[in-house]
């Protein structure tokens, strides 16, 4: 008898539909899987045999084939057990085809039968929505995450014994309810805010420009001034994400495996800090099979980046595309998959290997030649792609104990929401929502300014040998300071602190 089950399968972030055909028919006792199947999904013939056997159900001592259709798709993962394990239920009639008409099949078996969960259930639910199935069957801890679907009804399963009742007839099985869903929140990032950070009054107005347009930004100053405290809490300035964001976050967390039963929407813009010595793939995506990196985890929120010039210079330079075009396309023998990365981007370096070259009270020991070589390990592309460079310089005794506490994470937050909301508003009808993100098109549109700064703006050009690039991230953060002061015009004085946040191409030649 020959039963058909759907199931899904994931490329990258997007899913195609897989076909689970299971025959049963007389001849020697057997279970092959056929269709292109992985290791994982080749040893799913013992988990399913096991399962079946402990849920107190019927294995067939027949020769059972099963084929993942379509047969030139590569299946991978555990996720194919339950499908594989109804189908047989449904091929020697112990349930009933009938009740799960229309229903897509996702899980993985436990040797007692229970349904464990799997990775990158959000987006095989988005899939199954794009494919007009709107019931999907998923392991019970799974379910908060694909109830997050809209259109899509979600049954959570715990175990093969429960699932075999519902689709008998035996007992109820209602879909799973989203509400009450539990935000993922961090306690402990509540308690940065930039009230606690003394001094660097120019540290923090960078950081408001930075996060009011989406800008990226790059810190320059001696150990301990302050550059990874100040990074840490630019989470806290950011506008909340919305829905829509929260769900394109989620997915990518999903696909990695790092999301709770307890926290199944990611609701707070990530931030991501990995260390100096992560690998190319680890910071970009890789792997046989593509997964996401740090650059795709970080989407809609922070890739912080401490000491920048340790990195690999292979590290850095693989940033330089994801940077501009806002997602990272990685290439495998296994497929070509794209990956979302509209990140900011934050680095933080010291000027020399000592690390005390702009520091006023203590010396530097090192010769102009080690600085700039040292400094070279931030090409000067890469450097191009960063709006913002900022020096941060170390605070005085009487900043550190005796001046009173600065603005609040809120208050700045307040600002910088007005600000987004305007070039929201000036953007509605383009495929962008930040000054950031603003192409040359949309840059000579909406960031023209007046005489007097394009006076400036064009001796800067000669003197400081900007390039075109840089010509062009000038006047987008000009138009977000603009957007801070509430002006239509970009006037000479928001040229001119736009300028000023290009510190790396006065101080140093590449």
């Amino acid at each position: 008898m020959l039963a058909i089950i759907d199931s899904v399968a994931l490329l990258g972030l997007d899913g195609q539909k897989v076909r689970v055909e299971v025959d049963v028919s007389n001849g020697l006792p057997a279970l092959d899987i056929v269709g292109l199947p992985d290791a994982a999904v080749r040893e799913a013939k013992d988990r399913v045999r096991t399962a079946i056997k402990n849920s107190g159900l019927d294995f067939p001592i027949q020769r059972i084939t099963v084929n993942l259709a379509p047969a030139d798709l590569r299946k991978e993962g555990p996720a194919f057990d339950l499908p594989i394990a109804v189908g047989i239920l449904a091929a020697t009639g112990q349930i009933n085809p009938e009740l799960f008409s229309g229903m897509l099949f996702i899980g993985e078996l436990s040797l007692d039968g229970s349904v464990r969960g799997v990775h990158g259930v959000l987006p095989l639910a988005l899939a199954a929505r794009e494919l007009g199935i709107n019931k999907l069957v998923v392991p019970l801890d799974n379910a908060p995450e694909a109830a997050l679907v809209q259109d899509v009804q979600a049954f959570g399963v715990a175990s093969l014994a429960e699932l075999s009742a519902a689709l008998k007839g035996e007992t109820d099985f209602p879909p799973y309810e989203s509400e009450g869903l539990a935000a993922n929140n961090l306690p402990e990032e509540k308690a940065l805010d930039f009230a606690d950070v003394r001094g660097q009054l120019a540290a923090k107005r960078a950081l408001e420009v930075a996060a009011a347009g989406g800008h990226n930004i790059l810190m320059l100053g001696s150990p301990g001034c302050g550059k990874t405290m100040l990074a840490r809490r630019l989470p806290s300035i950011l506008p909340d994400l919305t829905f829509e964001e929260a769900i394109e976050v989620t997915k990518i967390y999903s696909l990695a495996g790092q999301l709770s039963v307890k926290n199944p929407l990611v609701t707070r813009r990530p931030f991501r800090a990995p260390h100096h010595t992560s690998s190319t793939a680890s910071l970009v995506g890789g792997g046989r099979v593509p997964r996401p990196g740090e650059i795709s985890l970080a989407h809609q929120g922070v890739l912080f980046m401490d000491e920048l010039p340790e990195f690999h210079k292979d590290s850095l330079e693989a940033l330089r595309q994801p940077l501009e075009d806002g997602c990272v396309s990685v290439s495998r023998v296994a497929g070509s998959f794209t990956f979302p990365a509209n990140i900011m981007f934050v680095g933080a370096a010291n000027p020399c290997p000592c690390g005390f070259l702009l520091d006023k009270e203590r010396e530097c020991n090192c010769t102009p030649f080690q600085v700039q070589r040292y400094m070279n390990r931030i090409s000067g592309p890469l450097l191009d792609r960063i709006d913002l460079h900022l020096e941060v310089p170390k605070i005085s005794y009487s900043e550190l104990n005796d001046a009173p506490p600065g603005e609040s994470s809120l208050q700045i937050k307040t600002r910088v929401e007005q600000a987004r909301f305007i070039q929201r508003e000036r953007l509605k009808d383009l495929p962008i929502s930040c000054n950031a993100t603003m192409r040359a098109r949309e840059v000579r549109r909406f960031c023209k300014p007046d005489a007097a700064a394009s006076k400036l703006l064009q001796e800067a050009f000669k003197r400081m040998a900007l390039s075109a690039r840089s010509h062009d991230r000038i006047l987008k953060v000009a138009r977000t300071i603009a957007d801070l002061d509430g002006s239509e015009v970009i006037s000479i004085n928001h040229v001119a602190e736009a300028i000023q946040y290009r510190g790396l191409d006065r101080l140093f030649r590449f």
